[in-house]
């Protein structure tokens, strides 16, 4: 009878250990914070839903949904008005494909550098390095681009088919500098979440640095890579000071990106510091470009959500 009762007391013991003696309000406490920061979000993003609707409503009263989706001629404060939004749609997405031509290939390199060559000390000196350039102010990015960059593509590609002034190429450049930040950093970030067996097996087969880390850990980290490139078309696509700046205010339907033009966030500045009397037409352009920018990035992010789930990859 001894073993038995010793079971019995070990095993009344344990489950009197592992027994919450009394509640933790702690976490309550922690799970309501989180919980707020959450609805936060959400209730952020219903408020500003509900501040773009009824103005753009009140727009599309007055002008044809498809009269602004294919116009061609952007002058709504002018006399007769024309509310074609191509011309600013198009400069957007050209300024933005630009931007990723020179930051994802340079953001994903830095990030297989950092991940896969770096040595530990490297990585901690060059990664805060990196991510100074997320910091610096956006209209210093404008700047440079007018004051720099143009001038420097001007002296590469002189004469009147050259660079004008303002030009969506230097913009989209500079651009592209200021979202490298996010692209190398989150890449980074998914790359160094890959577990160390892969690597390890791979190495084990024969394979090189290069191929390990472009055939292994760069498809392994794929749904977070696409997370960050994603970002950083989001952060192109509603960027405002920089193409305020160096690429210009003028509605130009071109896809010559040595010409100058205006995107839908410049016009969105700049309509916004004008003396537009509220309800006019005029006043309520700000908030049918901005409607359409905002379902353009719903939609952007909706399926980056398809392609992040698609490729995730679950380790255990």
């Amino acid at each position: 009878m001894t073993g038995p009762r010793r079971r019995e007391r070990a095993a009344a013991g344990s489950s009197g250990f592992l027994k919450r003696s009394q509640p933790r309000h702690g976490e309550k406490v922690v799970m309501v914070l989180l919980a707020a920061a959450s609805l936060v979000s959400v209730l952020t993003t219903v408020g500003i839903v509900i501040a773009l609707i009824p103005p753009a409503a009140e727009f599309f009263q007055k002008v044809s949904f498809g009269d602004f989706i294919t116009g061609t001629e952007w002058s709504p404060l002018f006399k007769p008005p024309h509310f074609g939004v191509l011309p600013l749609v198009t400069a957007t997405l050209m300024v933005t494909v630009i931007a990723l031509l020179v930051a994802v290939p340079l953001g994903l390199g830095a990030a297989v550098y950092l991940s896969e060559y770096a040595r530990p000390r490297v990585r901690s000196v060059f990664k805060p390095v990196l991510e100074v350039l997320a910091g610096i102010p956006t209209v210093v990015y404008g700047f440079f681009a007018l004051k720099a960059v143009t001038p420097l593509l001007q002296d590469i590609w002189p004469g009147d088919d050259g660079p004008q002034v303002f030009n969506a190429l230097s913009a989209g450049f500079v651009m592209g500098i200021m979202i490298i930040p996010t692209v190398a950093s989150l890449s980074e970030d998914a790359m160094s979440a890959v577990p160390q067996d892969l690597r390890d097996g791979a190495f084990a087969l024969g394979s090189s640095r290069m191929q390990v880390s472009t055939k292994v850990v760069f498809p392994a980290a794929l749904s977070g890579i696409v997370a960050a490139v994603v970002l950083g078309i989001s952060r192109a696509i509603g960027e405002t000071m920089i193409v305020a700046v160096a690429a210009g205010g003028r509605p130009n339907l071109s896809f010559d990106p040595l010409e100058g033009m205006q995107t839908m966030t410049a016009f969105i500045a700049a309509a916004g510091i004008g003396d537009l009397p509220t309800g006019s037409t005029g006043y309520q352009t700000i908030f049918a470009v901005g409607s359409l920018l905002f379902v353009m990035t719903l939609v952007m992010n909706l399926v980056s959500i398809r392609l992040v789930r698609r490729y995730r990859e679950v380790y255990e």
